[in-house]
């Protein structure tokens, strides 16, 4: 078997029936490979990543893929949003995590303001990432309208994952965090998809949509699709790192499944190392030259 490769799997598999072992025998994922995982019924994961060492333990841990998301304007530099992150706050994050990643294909979020003006801003953007940052494709925030964007990247030879749905960066134009998609509205998420498929994005992200919008439009499309707040039946799903381990202390949304209590356990830590240290406990003979 070659680094890259994935053996063809069985079009009888359903994602219920699939363990998983095709794609987990990969030894660098590429974009062919997660388009074979949908026509596997294979599943994928995807978690966010910002830093050198949650991307090394993640991509060891066998996550397929890592976003370093704009997310960080919140979880990294304590914004109330993902608006204010620039490209030059990025760019380091995305170098470390892709100095990290061995197997897990890197995706960046291009942040607001850095693509929407021209298709010649949003190549020259993705350009950066790709060749300042590491990264192996870039994630945007689109809709049909918007899909002549999307097109430029590919037409560079950048790897693009289209998002639809609700998109964080126009949370205020959207009227806040509110679910799409809905009645009426399925049309629009189907339409802005298939809108993105069309302009050569190699995959479709949809946040915050019902399962049955999010159903259809998966079978809708070619490509595969990754869900947050989206349901079960998309190929792949991500989640913020820290909503997901429970290093925000804070409310998380109802499509967070916390794997574990990080905040809980390092805080305990931390206590019990303030109390060594004022009760000279610590450090101990056994940590003295």
């Amino acid at each position: 078997m070659t680094p890259d490769r994935l053996e063809p799997m069985s079009n009888s598999a359903t994602p219920q029936e699939n363990t998983g072992d095709g794609l987990a025998q990969v030894q660098r994922i590429r974009t062919h490979h997660l388009a074979q995982a949908k026509a596997a019924g294979e599943r994928f994961t995807m978690l966010t990543s910002y830093d050198f060492m949650t991307a090394e333990l993640f991509d060891q841990a066998g996550i397929d893929t890592l976003l370093v998301g704009d997310s960080a304007s919140s979880t990294v530099l304590g914004h109330s949003s993902s608006l204010p992150i620039t490209v030059d706050e990025l760019l380091p994050m995305c170098r470390a995590v892709a100095a990290a990643a061995k197997r897990a294909f890197v995706v960046v979020d291009l942040p607001f303001g850095s693509y929407e003006e021209s298709p010649e801003q949003a190549v020259r953007t993705a350009v950066r990432f790709m060749k300042e940052g590491g990264a192996h494709g870039v994630k945007i925030e689109a809709d049909a309208s918007t899909a002549h964007l999307v097109a430029a990247v590919v037409r560079a030879g950048i790897p693009v994952i289209g998002h639809v749905g609700f998109t964080p960066q126009s949370e205020h134009a959207m009227g806040g965090y509110r679910i799409q998609g809905r009645g009426d509205a399925a049309q629009k998420v189907l339409d802005d998809a298939l809108a993105l498929e069309a302009a050569g994005a190699f995959c479709i992200l949809m946040e915050m949509v019902p399962s049955e919008t999010a159903t259809s439009v998966d079978q809708a499309l070619t490509v595969p699709t990754i869900g947050i707040g989206a349901g079960a039946q998309t190929t792949g799903q991500v989640l913020v790192w820290q909503d997901a381990l429970g290093l925000n202390g804070g409310k998380v949304a109802k499509f967070v499944k916390r794997y574990a209590d990080l905040r809980g356990v390092m805080t305990q830590a931390v206590t019990d190392y303030v109390q060594d240290v004022r009760s000279g406990a610590f450090p101990a003979q056994e940590h003295t030259y």
